[in-house]
Formats: C-alpha cells, structure tokens, sequence
C-alpha cells in the first residue's frame, strides 16, 4: 500500500455534535479537543462557490430557508448557522471551503472534505471542489482527502483533479463496491462502520485500498474496528475519544 499521512481519529463535521457542524466554531472545538483532522461536508453556492453545510435545505441549520445550492454565496455567507445548536454560537456564520482550508493549513490540521452535490449538479460539485482544493492546497505536504457517495462527483474530481487522493462513500456493500472504487481511481473505502469485518477488510487491503469508517460513537464499535486494522475512524464523540488513542 502507499503510505497514509492522515490521522486514524476523524472529527465527524468539526466536532461531532459539540458545536453546530460544518463551521469554524467546530473546527476550533475539534481542534481543542486534540483532533487534527477534520470531516467536513462541501456543496456548491449558485454562484458556484464551494461552502460547508450537509443538507440541501438550509432549514435545519441555519436561519435561511429553500436550497442552499440555489442561493448565492453573497446572501449564504450572511447567514446565521449557530444559533440552531445552541446560544453560545448564535451568529456563527457559515464557513466557504476556502476559509476552511486556511484554518486546517495555518494550524497544521488535515481535512476530508466529502462532495456532498445538491441533487442534479453531482459531476460539476466534484469538478469545482476538486479544483478549489487543488488550488487551495497546492503545495501543502499532505493534500486534503476527497470522498463522495456520489460516484460522478468522484468521477469529476478525479478528471479534474487526478493527483487529489479519493475515497468512496458507501452505506451498502453493493455487489460491485470494490470494482466501483478502484475505477474511480479511489484510495480508501469509507462505509458504515457495521460494514467492515475480516473478510471484507482483508478484500479492500488486497486492492490496496485504506478502511475508513463512519459516524463511530461506542467504544466497543472502534474496538471492533481497530481489531480489524482499519485505517480511519470518524466520530462525533470528540469528547469521549483521545485522537491518539
């Protein structure tokens, strides 16, 4: 296998549920509790500017309401995305990919940034991602990770972006899941964590891939998975897991 500069301890969207997810308040917790790398969701602004939410519909998790994708990044960034969790972040706002990366490079943290497309722009998110990453990163001693659920958002990145390592999102082990990844050209597989045993760990590390897992919150689950050998756990309990443990 080539080698993996990332940490094995992922923090779920910058803190887990501590902070209001995908902002730069997150990312500080994340970072206060020990954590130096970062799972964050990215989705395009009508205006095509690559910003942090996880939904398609702002209702959720900010003051906003309607598509998030069909708003420009002028009125998204004015926003509050704070005030839904708790008092303490009201007014946070929310956080474009580039204030993200300038975060993560000035403190020395490292970012999976999951393409997360409002539906029916999966190829061109993945293609204007990948490009600002590649922009943002460049030469950064260790790039950001790239994943997706969404095989032509990885597909756009890769075209785009071929250096910018990839991962295949999963939540089912399909028939074709190992063939999928390794035509995407992929690195990792990250899938739900209840999806990897000795079997299908041992046929990912045969292709050369790395075994991520997501949302771990119980310690019997990331001892199950450390048991395995598995490369990657990303969880919202910032609070309950040491990231060098």
């Amino acid at each position: 296998m080539t080698p993996w500069p990332y940490p094995r301890w992922i923090a779920h969207r910058g803190a887990g549920k501590l902070a209001p997810e995908n902002t730069l308040a997150a990312f500080r917790l994340g970072a206060a509790h020990g954590y130096r790398m970062f799972e964050c969701d990215v989705k395009l602004s009508a205006d095509s500017v690559p910003f942090l939410m996880h939904d398609a519909t702002l209702q959720r998790t900010t003051n906003g309401t309607g598509t998030g994708g069909d708003k420009s990044w002028g009125d998204l960034s004015q926003l509050d995305a704070g005030s839904w969790h708790s008092r303490a972040f009201a007014g946070e706002p929310l956080a474009s990919l580039e204030n993200a990366a300038r975060f993560c490079l000035h403190n020395g943290h490292l970012l999976n940034i999951e393409i997360k497309p409002t539906p029916g722009v999966e190829r061109r998110t993945g293609e204007v991602v990948a490009q600002h990453a590649q922009r943002l990163w460049a030469g950064a001693t260790v790039p950001p990770l790239l994943t997706s659920f969404q095989p032509a958002a990885l597909a756009g990145a890769r075209d785009t972006a071929p250096g910018l390592p990839r991962g295949l999102l999963l939540d089912t082990l399909r028939a074709d899941w190992l063939d999928a990844a390794l035509q995407l050209g992929c690195v990792a597989i990250v899938c739900n964590h209840a999806l990897w045993n000795a079997a299908t760990v041992a046929q990912a590390q045969a292709a050369g891939l790395r075994t991520l897992s997501y949302t771990v919150n119980d310690e019997w689950a990331a001892e199950r998975l450390v048991a395995l050998g598995t490369d990657g756990i990303i969880t919202d309990r910032v609070d309950l897991f040491a990231p060098a443990g």
